[in-house]
């Protein structure tokens, strides 16, 4: 897993290796807070046993990330998550605005 200054470079990770990245900072938050597994797993109110397998293997729910991002005060974090696109200049919005077509093209 790549850091570069606490944030993971997304373009050379696999899914797993993501959500990994994601299981270690929020054990790090956990941390900060001075907080147990089994605290945070009663303040996010999702089962502790998953809380565990989450550190331990990045895998989790959404909604069970939702609501431990919710106890550690993080769920703004995740408005920034698919945004729209911000354009370096007038050029771009012109030529996005000349396409028509508002669905996808392939089916793969």
């Amino acid at each position: 897993m790549l850091l570069n200054n606490n944030i993971i470079l997304l373009n050379s990770l696999n899914s797993r290796e993501v959500g990994k990245g994601i299981a270690s900072r929020v054990k790090l938050r956990r941390l900060e807070l001075n907080l147990t597994q089994e605290g945070l797993a009663l303040r996010a109110d999702v089962k502790l046993p998953t809380y565990r397998r989450f550190e331990q293997t990045g895998e989790i729910s959404l909604s069970a990330l939702l609501r431990i991002a919710m106890a550690l005060d993080a769920l703004g974090d995740f408005n920034q998550l698919f945004a729209q696109r911000k354009y370096e200049s007038i050029d771009e919005i012109l030529q996005n605005s000349k396409t028509k077509r508002k669905r996808g093209k392939k089916n793969e």
